[in-house]
């Protein structure tokens, strides 16, 4: 298991015609490496996340309890196939696409739970819980059905609390150590799809 690369955002207009009442709203979800396997710079992460990254809406994004935003790696076939398929262009992510500040390998939403902690070279987090797509994610992705997709497909990365604060670098390795194992993100993301009334996705 492992880090392959860090990544951060600045707020800026998105744009879309992904929402009936307006067609620019501010997000930082297209965010950018600042640190790859080819570029191993340290990266400063304190209580509130990675020093110089943004959220638009601290209601849904940021703070304490989503300070990092987790994805796997292994996911971005699913969407780089699925993007070319319904935008008939060819689509081939990079990292952070997905709006996500650690892009990770060998560790997925099924094996991860609620109250796990990882150890990330000499810093630690706790999972705290998937992500739930929105609106914004459509627009990122300029496919109205991404949320939904996201949903699913299970693919929603988690978000992680800063226990041990510190610098890190892409390369480190990702240690799992167990929490009480009772809730796994993919049973939440499960749940959370028997109970959202589809339309959501869109609003």
């Amino acid at each position: 298991m492992r880090l392959l690369s860090i990544s951060v955002g600045k707020v800026a207009p998105l744009f879309g015609n992904h929402h009936p009442d307006y067609k620019s709203v501010a997000s930082a979800i297209r965010k950018k490496v600042v640190s790859d396997l080819e570029n191993p710079a340290s990266v400063e992460i304190n209580k509130l996340g990675i020093k110089g990254d943004e959220q638009a809406d601290l209601s849904v994004h940021g703070g304490i309890e989503k300070a990092i935003y987790v994805y796997p790696a292994e996911h971005y076939a699913f969407w780089n196939e699925l993007l070319t398929r319904e935008t008939k262009q060819p689509v081939h992510l990079e990292h952070g696409a997905i709006g996500e500040n650690f892009t990770i390998k060998g560790l997925l939403e099924t094996e991860v739970f609620v109250g796990d902690r990882l150890q990330i070279g000499d810093l630690e987090f706790s999972v705290v819980k998937l992500r739930e797509p929105c609106f914004k994610f459509n627009a990122a992705m300029r496919y109205k059905g991404a949320a939904k997709a996201m949903l699913q497909s299970g693919f929603s990365g988690w978000y992680l609390r800063v226990l041990k604060t510190g610098t890190i670098s892409a390369g480190a390795e990702i240690v799992l150590i167990p929490g009480p194992r009772e809730t796994s993100i993919a049973q939440q993301n499960q749940k959370l799809l028997n109970n959202r009334n589809q339309k959501d996705l869109w609003e």
